[in-house]
């Protein structure tokens, strides 16, 4: 598949939040990571789990889209996280998303973020094909 990451966060939300590289590592799953900055720190100085939603949000996101060809838009309707463990600054997060189904309507994903060997956070979600 894809051997090396490509950026894709070139307009928009994700650029303005540090960006997101991408890339497909096998049939149905992908991978996209992203460095964590300063601006990403909540108060008590780890990973903001906003940031942490956007950035799954954004790389489960991309893969559904990339899953049914980049031709279809897609709307995310439903998505839930969990929260393992924590991060911070000048860590790689490294995520993984992997379709699960597609229907006509609808691409059902289930993801994961880590660091190095610890789990940051899973998820899961739907997006709507419009």
């Amino acid at each position: 598949m894809d051997e090396t990451f490509q950026q894709i966060s070139v307009v928009g939300f994700m650029k303005h939040n540090g960006g997101l590289e991408f890339r497909k590592i096998a049939e149905s799953v992908y991978q996209y990571k992203a460095l964590v900055q300063e601006m990403h720190l909540n108060p008590g100085g780890i990973t903001h789990g906003g940031f942490l939603m956007s950035l799954m949000d954004a790389g489960m996101g991309t893969a559904a889209y990339r899953s049914l060809g980049g031709e279809k838009r897609i709307a995310t309707i439903s998505f839930d996280i969990k929260f393992i463990a924590a991060s911070t600054t000048g860590d790689i997060l490294m995520g993984t998303a992997k379709v699960l189904r597609k229907t006509r309507s609808l691409v059902f994903m289930q993801g994961e973020i880590r660091c190095g060997d610890t789990l940051i956070t899973t998820a899961e979600g739907i997006w709507k094909v419009l």
